[in-house]
């Protein structure tokens, strides 16, 4: 008798725990699901926009009925949780799709050209913007409106560096700007001048002389501008993006639409954090799609550009150790003040002497306005002193890191710090080893928002030039599913979004990307040839190759 009712209890149990609807969809194949508990599964089945059960394929067959939408993946494609991208210039980005295209001009000449070629494509008087361009492709060299005025006799032309920590106007957009052979040098900024006269070049805050002049996009243009940005990064399987501030209206405009597709987190620079407080006071911080509270702002410049901030004098120039571009005090009372608010502070700093100073800012504002869960962030974090690296995990701050930067200044680094400096550039092993949460993105429009691209420079350190085939400061390499977690979960936890997603668990959103190839069994070398095949968000599928 005994027996009998075990059995009947059984049966129970097993019918209880079938007692559900059927899914939306249901996947099957090899899953990495960021979940330590569970970090592979064979099959998960999708209702509505939430993962509904991730497992096996025979635990979960259940959840298919009439209905449900089966994709089952054959041997050797891969799905991972959709890619999240910490640190975007979101609609930016999808202005430069529509723009003069730079970045891989390879001289001088076809510099000019493609200026010259694009201006005929546009009516008299627009503003030739974006660019990306690369004077490395060519030597060096910075270009000089004089090299652009004679294509360009009816545009205003201010096109920025890949890095856009310096830009070029020519001289129609100098005088659109009102400047004249005798403008002042800007704090925290820079003029490139010959014979006393501005070449056209303007770094960091002096680029706020052109930029005052320059009109503001219709509301036509910024909504087409985001649609293009969320198209464009679906095809690379980005789900979720960290903006660094501005265009508020035209994200809201689209959320009220229904028209996002990818998921924003969105804030202000520093200097607006009362706008910012006050808007979340009454509005709230948003939902799943449109969430506010990010705070940005700079301690430095570049490295590209010589105005990142470090205790030595580059290597190349002796006379210049870079610079800040906001005063350490200025910078300290702001984000006292901003983090006493409960806002997010996530702050630019790239040279030793920035990050060192960033980090003592941190910590004194830690100390003095009492602990919480702040999760301050240092983004890019390029060039760490080796003895500041353990500060981070002591403080619990964030490193945003853009990993496509390191295969990229890789190429002229040593040449700017020397090698013993480089040791700990982008040190994205060291500060793992640390224990440090390393959240990875693109700073897309100056990087391409592409994280296939970001785990191969992650994972190889081969530089851009292919001059560095077994990697470019090799010591600092990183496994690719540590790259898949700063790039997934870790991205989650520094918008405080760890428990909606991130992994592939039951209960998050159904965010996820299918790739033609297992990342983690391929020779890292072929990543970046990798192809999204679909991504999904909130189970929807927003994009699928053709």
């Amino acid at each position: 008798m005994k027996n009998i009712l075990n059995f009947v209890w059984l049966v129970f149990l097993l019918s209880a725990c079938t007692n559900h609807p059927t899914a939306d969809l249901f996947i099957r194949g090899k899953i990495w699901t960021g979940n330590p508990e569970q970090p592979w599964a064979e099959a998960m089945a999708i209702s509505g926009d939430t993962l509904v059960a991730v497992g096996s394929g025979a635990e979960l067959s259940s959840w298919i009925g009439d209905s449900t939408l089966v994709i089952a993946l054959p041997a050797g494609q891969l799905v991972t949780p959709g890619f999240i991208d910490a640190h975007t210039h979101f609609v930016d980005g999808g202005f430069r799709l529509s723009s003069v295209q730079l970045r891989d001009a390879k001289t001088k000449e076809e510099f000019v050209q493609r200026i010259a070629d694009y201006a005929k494509t546009v009516p008299a008087g627009t503003w030739i913007m974006g660019g990306d361009w690369d004077n490395q492709n060519w030597g060096g060299e910075l270009p000089e409106r004089t090299w652009i005025d004679a294509v360009t006799p009816d545009h205003p032309v201010w096109i920025n560096r890949l890095d856009g920590h310096m830009a070029l106007a020519n001289s129609v957009a100098l005088k659109a700007a009102g400047i004249a052979d005798n403008v002042k040098d800007v704090p925290g900024g820079a003029i490139e001048r010959k014979k006393g006269r501005p070449t056209g070049i303007f770094k960091d805050n002096a680029m706020l002389l052109i930029d005052r002049a320059v009109p503001p996009a219709s509301e036509l243009q910024e909504d087409r501008a985001l649609d293009a940005a969320m198209n464009y990064v679906a095809s690379k399987g980005v789900t979720s993006a960290h903006n660094m501030s501005g265009y508020w209206k035209a994200l809201e405009r689209a959320r009220s639409q229904n028209r996002l597709i990818t998921r924003i987190y969105a804030g202000a620079t520093l200097g607006n954090w009362r706008e910012l407080d006050e808007k979340i006071k009454k509005q709230g911080r948003g939902d799943e799609w449109l969430r506010f509270g990010n705070l940005k702002e700079f301690v430095d410049g570049s490295l590209g550009s010589h105005t990142a901030a470090f205790f030595k004098p580059f290597a190349d120039a002796p006379n210049d150790s870079g610079f800040f571009l906001t005063p350490p005090e200025q910078l300290y009372r702001g984000i006292k003040s901003a983090d006493s608010a409960g806002l997010h502070l996530m702050v630019h700093a790239i040279g030793d002497k920035g990050i060192r100073t960033l980090l003592d800012i941190f910590e004194r504002v830690q100390k003095e306005n009492g602990p919480r869960d702040r999760r301050f962030r240092i983004e890019h974090l390029q060039h760490i002193h080796p003895a500041d690296i353990p500060r981070l995990k002591e403080l619990g701050v964030i490193a945003s890191m853009q990993p496509y930067h390191a295969i990229d200044d890789g190429r002229f680094a040593e040449k700017y710090l020397g090698y013993e400096r480089c040791k700990t550039t982008y040190a994205f092993k060291s500060l793992m080893d640390a224990g440090t949460t390393v959240a990875f993105g693109s700073d897309w429009f100056v990087a391409p928002p592409t994280p296939l691209e970001g785990i191969y420079a992650a994972v190889t350190r081969r530089t851009l030039d292919d001059k560095n085939p077994d990697g470019w400061v090799p010591e600092q390499k990183i496994t690719v599913e540590q790259a898949l977690r700063a790039y997934t979960v870790n991205g989650a936890y520094a918008s405080f979004e760890e428990d909606i997603k991130g992994s592939l668990e039951k209960g998050k959103l159904a965010d996820f990307v299918i790739l033609d190839k297992d990342i983690t069994t391929i020779d890292p070398a072929e990543i970046r040839e990798v192809k999204v095949l679909r991504t999904v968000v909130g189970g929807r599928v927003v994009y699928v190759a053709q």
